[in-house]
């Protein structure tokens, strides 16, 4: 189908743009101390603020994605971080209050972007068959490792060249022409059109819309979908954070662009494959929750296998296969988890996806910090490689016992969609 492509492709430009812009204050971090004259604390105020503000927005944005439709949440919630990207070098200068200025910007652009995936699950819950959701999820899912692989190739040329502000323009202005080119090309005047008290529906949660949180908690799929969700997402951040500084303290002679590009670049194939084998076996006739538990074993369990692994080498081509390996197939949690969520509860698929993502988040930021504390009290990075093997099998477990697929969402305010 034509039409499902181009929005897929579109879809996964949009979580490409996401992490560009996401990333844009850590691949410039040094050169905004520099300039402003930042300390380490300073620039971790800073590069830690997106992550509060990240955390707010998962469940509202969920749940309105979840009544006015996920495409126009993420079309206004673009169209905002694409202006404030943009528009972040220039007030920068004008303010004289650097530091307050731009926690204020990264906790704002976190509250924009904590709309996204809640969004996204919303609309491919909604639009997409349960044949078909892990390789769409999965695709679009791998718009974060291009992303994160653009904005540090591109981006550290403009840094180079043009400074630390031509990354936030070029980021920004892709951003902004990817909401014109959605809005023109894929979406009727219709459909752009969001009326203020459709809005104030999607924000209000009446009795006739509110979500039935007694019926949905009581059920022991959603509590374990959710604590995998939290686990998966803690230990992702926490290696997204360490690996860089493991691999330049373990190997100091080890060039940058190795260990920080090799392991996103396997991640896309490996997204990719783990997708297409989750629809093609369920096509086969395979139980839908077979297939999610098992795509789960890899992406938490032989993946924290790796992770340990790359703990105890002292060889660099080990290292980078070992990080390569836990990196590449924890994206088989997209093909697990992510869509399990979306097996559960469809009507409802954006809003329970924002509660694990913002327990997640808040969660990896507990993690990170531990990590560091183990590393400082330990002198071994094994700890951090046990804090993340351990953190996974608990999610595992949880889910493996008690992880269903079939709907919950039985209320009579969720069938007809």
């Amino acid at each position: 189908r034509p039409e499902a492509r181009v929005w897929t492709v579109m879809l996964l430009l949009g979580t490409c743009l996401l992490y560009c812009t996401r990333v844009t204050v850590p691949i410039c971090a040094v050169a905004l101390s520099s300039y402003f004259d930042w300390d380490k604390k300073q620039s971790g105020i800073v590069l830690s603020s997106f992550f509060w503000g990240y955390c707010l927005t998962q469940i509202i944005g969920g749940h309105i994605s979840d009544h006015i439709g996920g495409e126009k949440v993420l079309l206004l919630s673009a169209s905002a971080w694409g202006f404030l990207t943009l528009l972040t070098p220039l007030l920068a200068h004008i303010t004289s209050a650097h530091l307050a200025f731009m926690t204020s910007s990264r906790f704002l652009m976190g509250l924009l972007q904590g709309v996204y995936f809640p969004s996204l699950t919303s609309l491919l819950s909604q639009r997409v068959h349960e044949s078909e959701r892990a390789f769409t999820y999965s695709t679009v899912g791998t718009g974060s490792q291009f992303g994160t692989l653009v904005i540090g190739g591109a981006g550290s040329l403009f840094l180079d060249w043009y400074g630390w502000e031509s990354v936030f323009y070029f980021s920004g202005l892709l951003t902004l022409l990817w909401v014109y080119c959605t809005c023109k090309y894929l979406l009727s005047e219709k459909e752009l059109i969001v009326p203020m008290d459709y809005l104030m529906r999607g924000l209000s949660i009446s009795k006739q819309t509110k979500v039935p949180w007694k019926q949905l908690f009581r059920k022991a799929p959603i509590w374990a979908v959710i604590i995998a969700q939290l686990s998966t997402a803690s230990t992702f951040f926490t290696l997204l954070s360490w690996l860089p500084t493991f691999f330049k303290e373990t190997f100091p002679e080890s060039k940058g662009w190795v260990f920080n590009v090799v392991p996103w670049l396997v991640a896309i194939p490996t997204s990719l494959f783990s997708g297409f084998l989750s629809d093609h076996l369920i096509s086969k006739g395979y139980k839908t929750i077979t297939i999610r538990k098992f795509m789960q074993v890899i992406g938490s369990g032989v993946s924290s296998i790796f992770a340990l692994c790359l703990g105890q080498t002292s060889s660099f081509c080990r290292a980078i296969v070992f990080a390569s390996a836990s990196v590449g197939l924890q994206t088989f949690n997209h093909s697990g988890i992510s869509v399990n969520v979306q097996d559960l509860a469809p009507s409802c698929a954006g809003l329970l996806f924002g509660v694990g993502n913002t327990g997640g988040a808040l969660l990896g930021v507990i993690c990170v910090y531990l990590a560091g504390y183990l590393i400082e009290t330990t002198g071994s990075w094994i700890s951090v490689f046990n804090l993340v093997a351990a953190v996974n099998s608990i999610g595992l477990c949880a889910f493996l016992l008690f992880g269903e697929a079939q709907r919950v969402d039985t209320d009579s305010a969720y069938m007809d969609l």
